[in-house]
């Protein structure tokens, strides 16, 4: 689901910082593969408890992850800063798909780019439920 090409920074509506850490280095020096997901999923979050997805009146909500990716295109390490740009590629019924754009420093394209998509799950019965309007107006914020 991720392009095939390089997203430029001006591509992103939102951004969410974040430093790497002398741990993210693997054996050849760079930063290991799985830290992107985890950048990724750590700015997801974040966006999220800052646009009210985690509130008392959605508290009976989960937010299921049921498909990512990643596409690689050049490398980061530490102590790079890392700027993950969110926007929001697709908004269902019970599920929406962020695109996520990983910038080293200053760069203006993005040396990995993801794609995490989302089910809303009642929390009692596990089964998806319709995205509320406060949600789903806090997504088309940042929709592309």
């Amino acid at each position: 689901m991720t392009h095939d090409k390089q997203l430029c920074r001006v591509e992103f509506p939102t951004f969410v910082e974040m430093p790497t850490r002398w741990m993210d280095n693997d054996a050849y020096g760079h930063m290991n593969n799985i830290v992107h997901y985890a950048l990724i999923d750590t700015a997801v979050t974040d966006w999220q408890r800052n646009h009210g997805f985690f509130s008392e009146e959605h508290k009976c909500l989960e937010f299921m992850v049921v498909e990512s990716g990643c596409r690689y295109f050049s490398e980061a390490a530490y102590p790079d800063k890392i700027a993950v740009g969110l926007k929001i590629k697709k908004i269902g019924n019970t599920s929406w798909v962020y695109e996520a754009g990983l910038f080293r420093e200053e760069d203006k394209l993005c040396f990995a780019l993801g794609f995490f998509a989302q089910v809303l799950v009642d929390s009692k019965n596990r089964r998806p439920k319709p995205i509320p309007e406060k949600m789903r107006d806090a997504l088309k914020l940042i929709e592309i």
